[in-house]
């Protein structure tokens, strides 16, 4: 079974490599690496070991006694200390060489999500869920402090519900799935798949919403969406199938709209910053840019060094009135009876794009790199010196000593874990946990024990220092605030030293060019946007689009024209540009 199985791995992957090179249709090639996947997956089920592939047959040369004996110490340190050559469980690509290929081997070898048969979907493992678990635990009692609860609405919405607002509609037309069959009839009308919330929430709040006292309305949902995306989907950065949050909220007047749209805006800002140790720009997206049938819409941009781009983070958008006088949403004027007033509606909302993010910004060569806040495992502890010489008794002692160094830890907060598991060595643990990116790694071996002493080895800044095992319980939580901030701060260089403020059009693509982001004095006109975008634009690489115009802004020095040389305009603030995703 074991080699039949071999043969269909080896006989698979010939193929995969074949429709790569010969430029195969993306969907048969995403079913093949799911099948490959799946088979492998089988083998070590079958077999207890990882399948690590032929390798060719070489002649061997005769070698004198002597330098057998003396290469075979050497070759056993060589595994050791490389646990990637012995196991073959690191990363095949660097990320400054094949940022796709790297990302791609970086978010299955680290188990975050394992391929799925429908294209453009995948399944979330435990390992990244709970990232998502940890910032909805952030951002959800976060909201409901400022009055707004949890509901749920149906996943499905009418053709005459989705088409009421056609401005809104227009822009996911494209990418709206909609389900024509029960079985084998075909529906009456086709039913559509929510691609977004507002045409299915608020007939209700039409309903709901009579009077001055039903307001603010303040609901949210955490739910999925699927948006049938015809550009090449990505794990977590562009998918058809995907979680967020959205919350929809009316008010009785603009101030009160406008208000909470900030407010939700600081706490993306804070999911990024606080969780994900990513710095983010906030403000305003250009006309062009906003929501659609939207009044105006705010975001938080972070920036991947490794690429160059920006990327959106989160959305709060203020609707206005649009909706309120689409879908009738009015209530009695307090003031003048018998008048009717519509509300002013918001609707917010932040996705598992952030995970995506969070890899770019801070992953490695070694593999992904955990913010602390939110890694389900925080400390790893690993016994080392297991050598055969180490007695039954010491060996019990040490595995015992490292279940309780765990139990304390847990006990002062943190989320630790004692790998106990004796089919794998030191080194092989080492590189696991290094390529799942867990904070750190606390080394325990009996003559620590005795010395009082362990090693942790940072997963982000690669250092490794001496801990007394005394004081874990307060050396630990320090030490991960410290990584944290490490992370944060390293990302916010690499933002700055690629953030370049120009007022020159010459510079404009040469600065893009150095995986930039560019800000610079801008119009603000639609048509001056779309003009920068198709003469930035490449046969190998996206034209500029505007990312966000900061709240931050310096005042120009007299008058100032738009970036663009044939626009003629006064710039009335700087705005931010950049390739993105």
């Amino acid at each position: 079974m074991a080699e039949a199985l071999n043969t269909s791995i080896a006989a698979l992957g010939e193929k995969i490599r074949t429709l790569k090179t010969g430029n195969g249709a993306k969907d048969e090639i995403d079913a093949a690496v799911a099948e490959l996947l799946r088979l492998k997956g089988e083998y070590k089920t079958l077999t207890g070991t990882e399948y690590v592939g032929a390798k060719p047959a070489r002649a061997k040369a005769e070698k004198p006694a002597k330098a057998q004996a003396e290469a075979k110490p050497a070759a056993a340190a060589a595994a050791a200390d490389d646990g990637k050559k012995q196991t073959l469980l690191g990363l095949t690509v660097k990320k400054e060489d094949d940022l796709a290929e790297w990302y791609s081997q970086l978010i299955t070898k680290s188990e975050l999500i394992e391929y799925y048969d429908v294209s453009g979907c995948y399944i979330l493992r435990p390992w990244s869920y709970s990232i998502w678990e940890s910032i909805k635990a952030f951002l959800d009692p976060l909201i409901k402090e400022l009055g707004v609860e949890n509901s749920y609405f149906p996943l499905f919405v009418s053709k005459a519900a989705l088409e009421r607002e056609k401005e809104h509609i227009a822009d996911f037309a494209p990418e709206v799935a909609w389900v024509t069959k029960s079985g084998s009839s075909d529906l009456e009308e086709p039913i559509a798949v929510r691609p977004t919330s507002e045409t299915i929430m608020y007939p209700a709040y039409g309903k709901w919403i009579r009077s001055h006292r039903d307001l603010p309305l303040k609901l949210n949902q955490w739910n999925n969406v699927v948006r049938w995306e015809f550009k090449q989907p990505t794990p977590f950065l562009r998918t058809r199938e995907f979680l967020w949050q959205e919350g929809h909220t009316a008010f009785a007047t603009k101030e009160e709209s406008d208000t909470e749209v900030l407010q939700i805006l600081d706490l993306y800002r804070r999911v990024y910053e606080e969780l994900l140790a990513i710095p983010v720009v906030p403000g305003t997206k250009t006309r062009k840019e906003k929501f659609a049938g939207g009044l105006y819409t705010t975001t938080v941009e972070a920036f991947i060094a490794a690429s160059g781009k920006g990327i959106q983070g989160a959305t709060s958008h203020s609707l206005g009135q649009n909706f309120s006088k689409m879908f009738d949403i009015t209530f009695e004027d307090p003031e003048k009876k018998g008048d009717k007033l519509h509300v002013w509606q918001n609707s917010w909302g932040i996705t598992t794009r952030t995970i995506g993010v969070m890899i770019m910004a801070h992953g490695d060569n070694q593999g992904l790199v955990l913010p602390p806040r939110v890694a389900c495992t925080q400390v790893v502890i690993v016994p080392t010196g297991l050598g055969g010489k180490l007695s039954p008794e010491d060996h019990a002692k040490l595995f015992d000593s490292c279940k309780d160094f765990e139990r304390q830890l847990k006990k002062a907060g943190v989320r630790a874990v004692a790998d106990l598991r004796d089919n794998y060595s030191p080194p092989w643990k080492y590189n696991h946990w290094e390529l799942k990116g867990v904070p750190i790694r606390l080394e325990v071996g009996p003559r620590d024990l005795a010395k009082g002493v362990a090693v942790a080895a940072q997963r982000a800044t690669g250092r490794k220092v001496d801990v007394a095992l005394a004081e874990l319980t307060t050396l630990i939580p320090a030490m991960l605030e410290e990584i944290h901030h490490f992370l944060f701060n390293k990302a916010l260089q690499d933002r700055n030293d690629h953030m370049k403020t120009i007022t020159k059009w010459e510079e404009f693509l040469p600065a893009l060019d150095g995986k930039n982001i560019v800000l610079a004095p801008f119009c603000e006109e639609v048509a001056c946007e779309e003009r920068i975008k198709k003469e930035t634009t490449r046969e190998d690489a996206m034209g500029a689009k505007s990312l966000c115009i900061p709240f931050a802004q310096t005042a120009f020095e007299g008058e100032t024209k738009c970036i663009h040389p044939e626009c003629g305009k006064v710039a009335t603030r700087r705005t931010l540009f950049g390739r993105s995703y």
